[in-house]
């Protein structure tokens, strides 16, 4: 057990969104916690508003959490989009169906569920050979203290971690490398060295403080133009406000301005981000829509390594492979 004197609150500066009335600025919380069976502590962001907003309990995020922690040989099939998870198979048997009886499978799971026939379900195989929150808890804890020098919400930090390449430094199809995985004319836009000789982005406190800038200076004044332009007030340490400028970090603000036009708020809150996980516009897509439910996930996910909350419940049963 953790004694007392260790779960000292360290004071984070958040900013008030431009869309509401000149305030102080606002605190919220780190908290000292140790890993399971280590003696070591850390600085992580609590988690209690995804707990509060029954997130926990979203079908997209037991999705997510389900397939972080299966490992590649095996699978959930998935409705797209709401998620809801219809059975579990190995990927070989799986592929030994082939496309007709895979699709005779997604058939009889409609008639089961009462779903139409244009309901797509999908097959995702497992990705515990990416993700993994406990391994990345130690990058979390040199990153905290750098967003909080540059005034940028800790969250960002560790939801960011969490998913882009957790543990270690990768570079993506499209170019982005790192820890924050920063495309290079944005990690030069933001004072780092990226050429053939030199890529700063791989330098891990360099990369810290190129997205801890990129939040400040472009993902969250961008956001609060586009609440403002909609009359749409916020409060910049609220989940879904949080969860508005990832989307915008991995998709860029005229793709997220294009789902906003298509889902046209009038009002903030989580249901306007769960219309973003069901929205398309732009380039703002599948993985756009998937974003901040693999933040999310993941935090959840931290929590257990964490020894906070036990693992969810997950598929009921083994998918019916149909006749062979």
């Amino acid at each position: 057990m953790m004694k007392k004197g260790l779960l000292a609150i360290a004071s984070v500066f958040g900013f008030a969104c431009a869309s509401l009335n000149a305030q102080e600025p606002v605190f919220h919380e780190l908290c000292l916690r140790p890993l399971q069976g280590d003696t070591a502590m850390c600085y992580v962001v609590k988690t209690n508003q995804i707990y509060e907003e029954g997130l926990d309990t979203m079908p997209q995020i037991i999705f997510w959490r389900r397939v972080m922690t299966m490992s590649p040989d095996s699978g959930v099939l998935s409705m797209y989009g709401k998620r809801n998870m219809y059975g579990a198979m190995s990927v070989a048997e799986w592929d030994k169906l082939g496309e007709t009886k895979q699709n005779k499978l997604r058939d009889s799971i409609r008639t089961q569920y009462g779903l139409d026939s244009t309901t797509r379900i999908l097959f995702t195989a497992g990705k515990n050979d990416f993700y993994n929150a406990g391994g990345v808890i130690t990058d979390i804890n040199k990153a905290v203290p750098i967003f909080v020098q540059q005034g940028v919400d800790p969250f960002y930090a560790q939801a960011i971690l969490l998913i882009e390449s957790p543990g270690k430094v990768r570079k993506s199809y499209a170019g982005a490398m790192g820890a924050f995985q920063l495309m290079p004319s944005v990690a030069r836009s933001m004072g780092l060295k990226v050429n053939k000789k030199v890529d700063e982005r791989k330098d891990f406190e360099k990369s810290a403080y190129a997205a801890s800038k990129l939040i400040r200076t472009i993902c969250i004044p961008q956001l609060n133009e586009m609440l403002s332009k909609r009359g749409i007030a916020c409060d910049s340490t609220s989940l879904w406000y949080r969860c508005m400028v990832l989307h915008i970090y991995h998709a860029g603000a005229g793709n997220v301005d294009a789902a906003l036009n298509v889902i046209n708020p009038t009002t903030g809150g989580m249901w306007l981000v769960k219309e973003l996980w069901t929205t398309k516009a732009a380039q703002f897509g599948n993985a756009s829509q998937n974003y901040s439910q693999l933040a999310l996930a993941q935090m959840l996910e931290m929590d257990v390594v964490l020894g906070k909350e036990a693992y969810p419940a997950g598929p009921a049963e083994k998918a019916t492979p149909v006749d062979k």
